[in-house]
């Protein structure tokens, strides 16, 4: 019978227990045979189920896999999940440092090694793990909770009480990943490419017992949403590891570049010493109000960037050239290369992005080339060996006909494209990105979805999704009543919806987002017809975008016509904003208002303004309130005009 001790013994046992599956867990330094290990587990479980109102929220045993989930549930992080800047030398470094100092010329740097795993963000309120989220777009993941409570170096529960974001990377040691790999042999199962993809296909395992078995390390790099009160990343960061979190080697808060090289070489000799995959080393602006003032981009943060380790060169062989072909119909050759592993997976492709690109390289099947791989670079081509040469190479010719339709191909030059709007490839790929969350959102028409609907000729185009019936769904496999009324609903709901969701869905090479809205606000339904000389008068719009817009309007007027008769979007009136004190000016929010800053920077933009989140000397009016910090002083400095909220309301 399993011995039950008092609460002081339990808690006392609990704690031994915690330092022994820490020690075998995180440390990788087992203290403890499994036997002594497991009698200790077992006694403290039942005391737990004895007493469970005393149990210890940080108990191992509460790290055993659960129920075995039907598929993963979508979640929304609190705060946006950012990408990263990626810089390759010294110079582009030096680019980054020139950008930040813009804002402020005395800066520190918060530097660590950048770990090559899976994106994770940990909610905590009231100091336990509330959520799990991976990363997903950035905005959206997947909610993979219960397989992280298994995870050992991720507590259960800390002292912060107020509601926080923790993010880093799940990653797995190098000595881990052969171990899962030789049983995977042994199982006749596909082996992981490198330890990133076992980490990750680790961490999204529908069965919890599985994920628990992997042996999975986080490594804390950063916080989303928090109230703390850090003026520091390196101080916040400290008070992130003395939570609980591991903290990683070789960190160090760097005064210049001088000092930032010597970590980076740093971190590169020690890469292959360190357990984990590392991929580069990540440098923050340690200052977070500097921080604040940089702001994002698009797509990154202004204060972060990864330095990326140099780029590993291999020699290999080419056996073939593939043609691919892109959802607007554009062909890319892609090199098919012996096997070669090289920097922690096997490669078997390489880019070549166009033809001109082969001839500049005078390229040949069965020349022998150098590739070269950094990080997540796509394997690139940079060199062909001529003076190999031994007969057997055969020359790339130009292809005339597309591989996956036989129609006649488009050559103008650099691009190569198939025209035809049948072509598979363009059909599936086209419905897929039209369908997309960021283009007309069609829930529950994802690519497996679309690739069945083309595969058995229930839709040829775009057009034909709206033309869909219950009764061509219901034969197919999979295919229920809520779930067929549910996906027509969904494509219902997108009738209406505005122009320039609808023209940016269209994937036009080179139109984004912003070019579709503003594209549509100048010229409304007639840009269906517009010409080139009208397009690029616009300001941002570039000769290849504008060329690119009029050849595809050109090629698809009646799609795009009557796509636009079926779904009868909303058109957005250009609205000419009178002349006023606004218009035109650059304008920096800072200090407490009587309303939301978002509120104000929506009226100020509605006269015209352009609001920046940074102090400059071509910045027009800092307006401030209550508690104005950095950005009034400097504003004071560079002799910028400063207004109050009440010297605003006046002007307007």
């Amino acid at each position: 019978m399993t011995e039950i001790f008092t609460k002081d013994e339990y808690n006392k046992n609990i704690q031994t227990l915690i330092n022994w599956a820490h020690a075998y867990y995180v440390e990788d330094n087992p203290i403890a045979t499994d036997e002594e290990y497991d009698k200790l587990a077992r006694a403290c479980l039942a005391y737990e189920q004895t007493y469970p109102g005393n149990s210890h929220p940080n108990s191992p045993n509460k790290r055993v896999g659960g129920v075995i989930l039907e598929g993963f549930t979508k979640a929304t992080h609190l705060s946006r999940m950012w990408s990263q800047e990626d810089v390759f030398n010294t110079q582009e470094l030096e680019d980054w440092i020139n950008r930040a100092k813009k804002v402020n010329d005395k800066l520190e740097y918060y530097c660590e090694p950048k770990f090559d795993g899976a994106s994770l963000n940990l909610i905590y309120e009231n100091g336990v793990l509330k959520q799990a989220i991976t990363r997903g777009d950035g905005t959206i993941g997947e909610d993979v909770t219960n397989n992280v409570k298994t995870i050992h170096s991720i507590p259960l529960q800390i002292d912060e009480k107020s509601l926080i974001e923790i993010r880093g990377e799940i990653v797995i040691r190098k000595k881990d990943f052969e171990k899962i790999n030789e049983q995977r042999l042994q199982n006749n199962e596909a082996l992981f490419a490198n330890p990133r993809n076992a980490a990750s296909g680790s961490l999204r395992q529908l069965d919890p017992n599985i994920t628990a078995k992997r042996k999975l390390f986080f490594n804390v790099w950063g916080v989303g949403q928090n109230s703390l009160n850090s003026t520091k990343n390196s101080k916040l960061m400290e008070y992130i590891y003395s939570l609980g979190f591991v903290k990683p080697p070789l960190q160090k808060v760097c005064h210049n570049i001088k000092e930032i090289e010597e970590l980076y070489h740093k971190i590169i000799e020690s890469r292959n010493n360190i357990e984990m995959m590392l991929d580069g080393m990540v440098i923050k602006i340690d200052d977070i109000e500097t921080q604040e003032e940089l702001g994002y981009t698009v797509k990154v943060p202004k204060w972060s960037c990864a330095y990326k380790f140099p780029a590993v060169e291999k020699t290999t062989k080419i056996k073939d050239i593939i043609l691919q072909v892109g959802r607007t119909g554009v062909i890319t050759p892609v090199a098919a290369v012996e096997p070669t592993f090289i920097d922690g997976s096997t490669v078997e492709r390489a880019s070549l992005h166009n033809f001109d690109e082969i001839a500049r390289l005078d390229l040949r099947i069965n020349d022998e080339v150098i590739i070269i791989k950094s990080g997540d670079i796509i394997p690139k081509i940079t060199k062909v060996f001529h003076d190999r040469r031994n007969g057997t190479q055969k020359e790339v010719k130009r292809p005339t006909n597309c591989p996956k339709c036989n129609s006649e191909l488009l050559d103008e030059g650099t691009l190569i494209k198939c025209q035809n709007l049948d072509c598979p490839s363009i059909v599936t790929n086209s419905i897929i990105y039209f369908a997309s969350k960021n283009c007309m959102n069609i829930d529950g028409l994802g690519i497996k979805i679309v690739e069945l609907l083309v595969e058995k000729k229930k839709i040829f185009d775009i057009l034909d999704l709206y033309s869909l019936r219950y009764e061509d769904l219901e034969e197919l496999e999979g295919f229920k009543e809520k779930k067929i009324n549910n996906l027509l609903n969904a494509i219902k709901k997108t009738k209406s919806t505005e122009l320039h969701r609808v023209i940016n869905a269209l994937g036009i090479e080179h139109i984004g987002e912003v070019a579709s809205k503003q594209i549509c606000l100048e010229f409304g339904l007639d840009v269906i017809n517009i010409d080139f000389e009208s397009l690029v008068k616009l300001d941002g719009i570039g000769e290849q975008m504008a060329n690119s817009f009029v050849e595809f309007m050109k090629i698809n007027n009646q799609l795009v016509t009557k796509l636009i008769e079926i779904i009868e979007p909303k058109v957005e009136e250009k609205i000419e904003i009178d002349e006023n004190a606004f218009k035109g000016k650059t304008v920096v929010l800072t200090g407490t208002m009587s309303v939301s800053r978002g509120a104000i920077k929506k009226k100020l933009e509605s006269l015209g303004a352009k609001v920046s989140s940074s102090v400059s000397k071509k910045t027009d009016y800092v307006i401030y309130g209550e508690d104005a910090g950095s950005k009034y002083e400097k504003a004071i400095t560079l002799a910028v005009t400063t207004l109050t909220e009440e010297q605003m309301n006046e002007m307007i």
